[in-house]
């Protein structure tokens, strides 16, 4: 049995305390709001975002972050955009060598670092661990079979994860390629809108299908250039967490793209959505990071036109099936037929 120090409790951090909690081991799961703490203790449930699954009694619900001064392995479960000042607050209280793992799928906004690098920075005592792959946390909760990849530069801190996480519904591969599975995550989250707004405009199983298959391509194409591995993109935390990403309805990414094809702006879409869509927030970080690398990246060019200067979705479907023909693996110009 390990301690486990859960920061978040929304959906994913509450799923992963039930999970652990479920495996013998005790958990603390922390919030910075205190009244979702008082909601979970009094429904016995996160009932907005984890309906029907019990939270046992046996966790530590905490607005204390004391309580990480006992961690064998620490949990970070809060969105991208808090996961900085998050640690911030850490620093000085989780020992020295405990592993942070990071659970949030996005990059920071205005760095354009990812999220284990922040880590790194602001809690350079403990390695960072990096999370990901096709893993729902309503599949989580309920024991869904889930498998997902801990990437680390230290391979004992990956490997420690493993050790700890690692149980009869979840599954955990280790790699040391960081950044492929960081961006695999991160940009996916933008491709799976773009899905959504797909399914909302009712294109069609074939539209869909070349935006997953198209949208993998250009985020390893960025990968590469930043020094993921290109195989990594094949793998759970690229293409594995695309497809889960893109096809269902508990992708809030999805969800928000759906409403924009239906003809709802970006900002009434995520309102309606009522929490983090990571890859609204992903979609600007992308544009910026491939117009800066010099790389081609046209559906997340065309996602930035439409989430944030109004674009309407049916133009930006129009220019992508408009560009000039390519071959389809090699970065060459076809000119002739």
């Amino acid at each position: 049995m390990a301690k486990l120090f859960i920061l978040g409790s929304g959906g994913f951090g509450t799923s992963l305390a039930v999970m652990a909690r479920g495996c013998g081991h005790e958990v603390s799961l922390w919030s910075a709001f205190p009244e979702e703490l008082e909601a979970i203790r009094r429904d016995g449930e996160n009932k907005r975002l984890l309906p029907g699954v019990p939270v046992p009694e046996g966790i530590l619900l905490t607005k204390d972050l004391a309580g990480a001064a006992q961690a064998e392995l620490c949990i970070m479960a809060v969105p991208s955009f808090a996961v900085r000042q998050t640690a911030k607050r850490l620093f000085g209280i989780l020992p020295e060598g405990v592993p942070v793992v990071n659970v949030a799928k996005g990059l920071e906004d205005g760095t354009f670092k990812r999220l284990t690098q922040v880590l790194e920075e602001e809690l350079p005592g403990n390695p960072a661990v990096a999370l990901s792959g096709p893993s729902h946390a309503e599949e989580v909760a309920r024991g869904c079979p889930t498998t997902v990849v801990a990437a680390s530069r230290s391979r004992l801190a990956a490997e420690h994860a493993q050790d700890i996480l690692m149980n009869p519904t979840l599954r955990i591969y280790v790699s040391d390629d960081v950044a492929g599975v960081e961006l695999g995550g991160a940009l996916k989250n933008v491709i799976a809108l773009c899905a959504g707004v797909a399914d909302g405009l009712q294109l069609g199983d074939n539209a869909k299908a070349a935006l997953m298959t198209r949208g993998i391509t250009e985020i390893a194409r960025l990968g590469v250039f930043l020094g993921a591995k290109n195989e990594t993109f094949a793998g759970l935390s690229g293409i594995g967490d695309l497809i889960v990403t893109c096809t269902s309805m508990h992708s809030r990414n999805r969800r928000a793209g759906i409403l924009i094809g239906q003809g709802a702006s970006a900002e009434e879409a995520i309102g309606r959505i009522g929490m983090t869509v990571e890859g609204y927030l992903c979609a600007r970080t992308a544009y910026e990071m491939s117009r800066r690398a010099g790389v081609e990246m046209p559906i997340v060019t065309e996602a930035y036109h439409v989430l944030y200067e109004g674009k309407d979705p049916r133009q930006a479907i129009r220019d992508l099936m408009d560009r000039p023909r390519r071959h389809e693996s090699e970065a060459i110009w076809l000119l002739t037929r």
